[in-house]
């Protein structure tokens, strides 16, 4: 665990550095805080005033968490594995006595941990000042909210981890990188909440990893979900975390067997 928090605090002093990219993220994160909003009120308007439980402020509210999340749990890109599979440096990787997968989710973990207060809190405060927030006033959807933004970081690396391991066997990711984002985008609750799918998109949706990377923790964060159905989706939550991360430990060591490096 001592080894785990050391790195998790070398990834975050790692993205502390990049403040001005962070504040650029800040503007854009809110930005696009403010147009899903008004297209988020509209649509609900258009729908009689409620949509699948949702009102003009909750819906507002569902949009700016979404924005508040969405660069904690790095949903849109992550290519560090992928470049090191193609130069060749995951060689190196694979020589130190540090597991791979270990070192690079702590990491990842430092991340989001240190984008959390920068990129989260300009949209919620915006959308407070704009839109209002419906969010609860008792703490524990908020102790359970944390929990799960955690496993949805650690899900959306477990997912990042396995599209970056094609590069074992791929050349180019940059269309397999695009179809990933659009079915994430799509089906996680980042463009609409699932609550608003068809029956069998929903269906779908619930085959995949990708509504606990978002849709899940802002249920639990703004209290749809309490109690014990709150527990559950907890549990669905730390059931993909666990598949994949155990997926993904099978195609490293399926990829790493074929690897080849020529150096000197």
């Amino acid at each position: 665990m001592r080894l785990f928090a050391a790195f998790v605090a070398m990834g975050f002093r790692r993205w502390s550095t990049y403040r001005l990219a962070t504040a650029a993220g800040a503007f854009t994160n809110t930005v696009f805080g403010l147009i899903k909003a008004s297209i988020t009120v509209a649509t609900v308007g258009a729908a009689g005033g409620t949509l699948a439980g949702y009102d003009a402020v909750t819906g507002a509210t569902y949009a700016w968490v979404v924005q508040a999340l969405v660069a904690p749990v790095n949903v849109f890109h992550w290519s560090e594995l992928a470049q090191r599979v193609r130069d060749g440096d995951v060689a190196v990787d694979l020589a130190r006595p540090v597991d791979p997968q270990f070192a690079y989710l702590a990491s990842f973990l430092g991340r989001g941990a240190y984008q959390f207060l920068p990129r989260a809190l300009p949209p919620l405060l915006t959308g407070a000042l704009t839109t209002g927030l419906a969010l609860p006033l008792a703490p524990l959807p908020y102790l359970l909210g944390a929990v799960s933004v955690l496993l949805a970081v650690a899900l959306s690396f477990a997912c990042w981890w396995i599209v970056n391991l094609t590069a074992f066997w791929v050349v180019e990711l940059r269309g397999l990188i695009t179809l990933y984002v659009v079915a994430m985008s799509v089906l996680s609750g980042l463009i609409i909440p699932v609550h608003w799918f068809p029956g069998w998109l929903a269906t779908v949706a619930d085959l995949t990893p990708f509504p606990s990377l978002l849709q899940a923790p802002v249920d639990v964060i703004m209290g749809r979900v309490e109690g014990t159905e709150a527990l559950g989706v907890l549990a669905v939550q730390a059931g993909w975390l666990l598949g994949m991360l155990l997926l993904g430990r099978l195609v490293f060591a399926r990829g790493a067997a074929k690897l080849v490096v020529q150096g000197g």
